[in-house]
């Protein structure tokens, strides 16, 4: 598979880890509890979903770059960890609902932590879309 469509799929993880967060968090901040939420089975499995790919779509770049030759980047361990705590954060809603407030306003903050790091890491660059083409044209002499 291609670093593009690795790409791909790891927003699509981001984006469904988000809505189901988001979701976790609004309704626990209304006051909802585990028991009153009817579609918490399914934004459970959102969430659960779009971690996975955001996994496995994140470690299928790293190996397409070739960052991984010599064992996991430095700039990878801060990564995890913020995407261990959103992947923990739905228990905290479900524990306390009151938190959804706290979570409202943290995940946004992780999410930036995780891009900065994820945009702004030394090593190996993503390589360049196959289908870029430059807009200057070939050395040609005019005479």
């Amino acid at each position: 598979m291609s670093y593009q469509f690795y790409n791909l799929l790891h927003i699509l993880g981001i984006v469904l880890v988000f809505m189901a967060l988001g979701a976790l968090a609004f309704h626990g901040a209304n006051g909802g509890d585990k028991q009153s939420n009817k579609v918490r089975g399914m934004v459970m499995g959102t969430h659960g979903v779009g971690l996975l790919l955001l996994v496995v779509a994140g470690f299928g770049m790293l190996a397409k770059t070739g960052a991984m030759a010599s064992g996991l980047p430095g700039w990878l361990h801060p990564k995890l960890l913020v995407w261990v705590l959103l992947g923990a954060a739905p228990v905290v809603v479900s524990r306390k609902p009151s938190a959804g407030k706290l979570v409202w306003f943290a995940v946004p903050l992780l999410a930036a932590t995780a891009a900065y790091f994820g945009i702004n890491h030394s090593g190996a660059g993503a390589p360049a879309p196959a289908d870029t083409k430059s807009d200057t044209k070939s050395d040609t002499k005019s005479e």
